[in-house]
């Protein structure tokens, strides 16, 4: 069916023994759960283990509504063990979803590293992580190459049946899901319909959300229309919601100098610092970003952050999609060593103003180090006037103003060039 089968389905099943199972919460009725020091699991799994490790090591402050949200992870976690395919005559069945997770709170509380702790303890390969709109841009793309095919003009065919049966042919168990805000009519009216074939066709979901259920795609045009999907969202998943006093974003980045000018090695060691301080200590590991198919190298990346040189983003082919895909992925950028561009790096600065564009647009929170003014940073006649905005975007973006705001939609992958 063309690019409908592009939706990055995972691998067949594999072996996922050897995680410790941990009390399961009755699958009843809705359970709406209130993250405070009164709630406890009573035994410590991976995603709590890992969370109370990064407090040991002084890279988390103490948060007992973190710590609560960490062992209801667990619960899912363990569930998804318990609930693990059987093979039977050669065959694997047909995976079983659990009660997954939604949870919901205030911009900087500590969901997305608490989703970054869950998926990397779920030891099976069916899994996929990615934002809310990178999804649904994924799910339209594949709606449209159908209704092109020969198949897809048919009166009977249903193109939801068509997207996601090869999501579940492929054994998909469990979906992670950031950032989950419905405010397009599109999305909203295709949503019972799709998450009710991927719940029955055994995916568990788990997402993050700055809003409840019952606030999501609030005073929208025919809303009426999309109550069945949040009636089967509470169905499906245990509600949780995450309050904090401290937004733990805002924090980082307080009152401090985020970008330097020079080289050497004072530069050099104020931005290891600034590095240090974002990621509460955490000197980071390498990683990768999957980008239309393709993986994006990341130097390294820690506590939902990540540090690179410039010449790793705007000295390679990336366009775009690839940076509103990392400023999904990330909440802060560190990047070292931005040159001035002169006619010498034209493409460098194209790619430049894109990047800034995209970190812009999303809220991303940036610290970097520039071998010149910012004045100066742009000498080439065939991007000076794009390099304005850019210059007037850079200037905001070491500004409190900004620093101290939460990150926004801004523009998804799938509809950038």
């Amino acid at each position: 069916m063309g690019e409908a089968c592009a939706l990055d389905c995972p691998d067949k099943p594999g072996n996922d023994d050897g995680v410790e199972v941990v009390p399961r919460i009755s699958p009843g009725a809705t359970i709406v759960v209130l993250m405070s020091s009164s709630f406890s699991q009573s035994s410590s799994g991976p995603v709590l283990a890992a969370y109370d490790d990064l407090v040991a090591r002084h890279a988390l402050t103490p948060d007992p509504a973190q710590h609560d949200a960490a062992g209801e992870l667990d619960r899912v976690l363990a569930d998804l063990v318990v609930a693990k395919p059987k093979r039977l005559f050669g065959m694997f069945e047909k995976p079983q979803s659990v009660r997954g997770l939604y949870l919901h709170g205030e911009v900087g509380r500590g969901k997305t590293m608490l989703m970054d702790l869950f998926f990397a303890a779920v030891p099976f390969k069916q899994k996929r992580r990615l934002h809310f709109h990178e999804f649904m841009d994924e799910v339209h793309r594949g709606i449209a190459a159908f209704r092109k095919s020969e198949r897809g003009n048919a009166d009977s065919t249903d193109p939801v049946e068509a997207v996601t049966r090869p999501i579940l042919k492929s054994g998909l168990r469990l979906l992670c899901l950031d950032e989950f805000h419905v405010h397009d009519i599109t999305n909203a009216m295709l949503l019972d319909r799709l998450f009710g074939k991927l719940f029955a066709g055994g995916v568990t979901l788990v997402a993050t959300s700055n809003v409840a259920p019952d606030g999501l795609y609030k005073d929208g045009l025919n809303r009426q229309l999309f109550l069945p999907f949040i009636a089967l969202l509470k169905q499906k998943t245990v509600v949780a919601d995450l309050p904090s006093e401290q937004d733990y974003r805002r924090l980082k980045f307080a009152g401090q100098q985020v970008y330097a000018f020079g080289s050497g090695p004072d530069v050099q060691t104020l931005m290891d610092r600034l590095w240090l301080r974002i990621t509460g200590g955490e000197r980071g590991e390498p990683g990768q970003v999957e980008s239309i198919g393709r993986q994006i190298a990341v130097p390294l990346m820690a506590m939902g952050a990540a540090r690179f040189g410039f010449a790793d983003l705007c000295d390679r082919p990336l366009g775009t999609r690839d940076f509103v895909r990392i400023a999904h992925q990330f909440d802060s950028l560190v990047i070292d060593n931005i040159p001035q561009m002169d006619r010498t790096r034209s493409d460098a600065a194209k790619r430049f103003i894109l990047l800034i564009d995209s970190l812009y647009d999303r809220g991303v929170k940036l610290a970097a180090s520039f071998a010149v003014p910012l004045e100066q940073l742009g000498a080439d006649d065939k991007t000076a006037f794009e390099f304005q905005r850019t210059l007037s975007r850079l200037t905001e973006m070491q500004s409190e103003d900004y620093l101290a705001k939460g990150l926004r939609d801004g523009a998804s992958a799938g509809t950038q060039d």
